[in-house]
């Protein structure tokens, strides 16, 4: 990749953006009649679709829980979501391997024990892809649970943060991602600041990972206050839709 400034002199990444400062952010809830739950998701130009089913009786038996509910998750990209024309292969390690991450962050969060016996299948789609990918499809998955009314402790809210020429930058973008600095995703419960996810694609020292943990968090809660924005508008859109009916 040819070398290419990703912060400026002035302040200001490739992308417009101060180093502190996400993406704009786009959300729709409640898309799909057929689905509990949907949410299709803008973060920048990465572009996500979920779709929440259950609580409902369990697909295999064998698989129930007598104390809870199973969590199922699949993480796919869309064969047109990045501008490389490689052929992937289907059921990839990649998605594999973001498919049980994501799992296990809502296994954390979601108030299971009230439905055991059942499962809750989560359909993640990565329709377009300009970095940030996981944190955009966790966003969007705890929206439509939200929307599905699956009960759970808090939002799950994540952003990622790296770091370039001895200074934090929030929400990387695809280039900033492909650089070679770090990245490091990380997922919050917000009114508590509970860390359920964080991870790391190269090391840092003790100083530098406190301040692009700092930065991410604070990522995180920016990210926090559009989602919660966009609940209420749900919910309001809910009670005036009901209000008409009667």
């Amino acid at each position: 990749m040819a070398t290419r400034e990703l912060v400026s002199p002035e302040g200001l990444r490739i992308d417009g953006r101060r180093p502190n400062e996400v993406r704009q952010l786009m959300i729709k809830m409640g898309l799909f009649n057929r689905a509990d739950g949907s949410c299709y998701y803008e973060q920048g130009n990465t572009k996500v679709l979920v779709a929440v089913y259950g609580p409902r009786e369990v697909t295999h038996s064998a698989r129930a829980k007598h104390d809870r509910a199973v969590i199922n998750c699949e993480y796919n990209m869309a064969p047109f979501s990045t501008g490389e024309h490689k052929k992937k292969s289907k059921g990839s390690r990649r998605q594999a391997e973001l498919s049980l991450v994501i799992q296990q962050v809502f296994e954390a969060v979601i108030l299971t024990e009230l439905a055991p016996r059942s499962q809750i299948d989560i359909y993640l789609q990565v329709l377009q892809a300009d970095g940030g990918t996981r944190c955009a499809c966790i966003n969007a998955a705890c929206l439509a649970i939200i929307d599905a009314g699956i009960p759970m402790k808090d939002f799950v809210v994540a952003c990622a943060a790296g770091y370039y020429d001895k200074s934090p930058i929030v929400d990387l973008n695809f280039y900033e991602d492909s650089s070679g600095s770090p990245d490091m995703p990380v997922a919050i419960l917000p009114k508590s600041g509970t860390i359920t996810m964080l991870q790391m694609d190269s090391k840092l020292h003790t100083e530098t990972f406190e301040a692009v943990m700092e930065c991410a968090v604070d990522g995180c809660q920016k990210i926090y206050e559009v989602m919660l924005s966009a609940v209420r508008s749900r919910t309001q859109e809910l009670v005036n839709s009901n209000s008409s009916n009667f």
